[in-house]
């Protein structure tokens, strides 16, 4: 998926940065990429989140170690192939990704070393493939968490717990923004939209509408 607008710039290819929109279960991020959608131009691509593509599709969701290993590798697996996808084929500037590979160590039941080995990388090679990582902090109960994506399946107290762990997985990277929790949550989302138009080349930049409609709050 493309971004809605058109910015005028006439390159017909890029080089593609990939960007993460990460953060724990009901933090906000479908509705800060359809306001990327919205907002924002045709060179910029919205990949979908793998772990979605995956339990979506029917992939068993079972509580087994077993299970949960396999779903996580398949995650990463798909995870890596859309994002080789887009830096192959899509001549666009920047790549929001709906996590990242290493999202899938928070999930992971093993250590981090058995991770990476399954996986055949390493935490330095899947820190340095992602520009930018920013990150939704997911609400508490009374300040909007909620089951309204039927696929989100974890308590108040387990969504925050997920949340420290993807904190904690991306703590190494040198671009990582986290955005707070407000009451308001357009603040939010124009906090989260400030960074991505950062990262962009000058040609789009210039295109950015800040005062677009917001989306429904997640």
């Amino acid at each position: 998926m493309l971004g809605d607008q058109q910015c005028g710039c006439d390159r017909t290819s890029h080089t593609t940065r990939l960007i993460v929109l990460t953060g724990g279960p009901g933090a906000g991020k479908t509705a800060v990429l359809e306001l990327v959608r919205r907002t924002l131009c045709q060179h910029v691509a919205l990949l979908p989140e793998s772990a979605s593509i995956i339990f979506g599709g029917g992939f068993p969701r079972r509580d087994t170690r077993p299970a949960r290993r396999a779903a996580q590798r398949a995650i990463a697996r798909v995870q890596q192939e859309l994002e080789r996808w887009v830096t192959e084929e899509e001549p666009v500037a920047l790549a929001l990704c709906d996590r990242g590979v290493l999202d899938g160590l928070a999930y992971w039941p093993g250590s981090p070393e058995d991770f990476f080995a399954e996986l055949g990388t390493t935490r330095e090679a899947q820190l340095a493939r992602y520009a930018t990582v920013i990150h939704l902090r997911t609400p508490p109960a009374e300040a909007g968490y909620n089951h309204h994506n039927p696929l989100r399946t974890e308590s108040p107290e387990e969504a925050a717990a997920i949340d420290a762990r993807i904190e904690h997985v991306w703590r190494d990277h040198p671009r990582r923004f986290i955005i707070p929790n407000t009451s308001d949550f357009l603040e939010k989302a124009q906090h989260a939209l400030m960074h991505i138009r950062t990262e962009l080349p000058e040609c789009c930049r210039a295109h950015f509408r800040p005062s677009a409609e917001p989306p429904p709050p997640p």
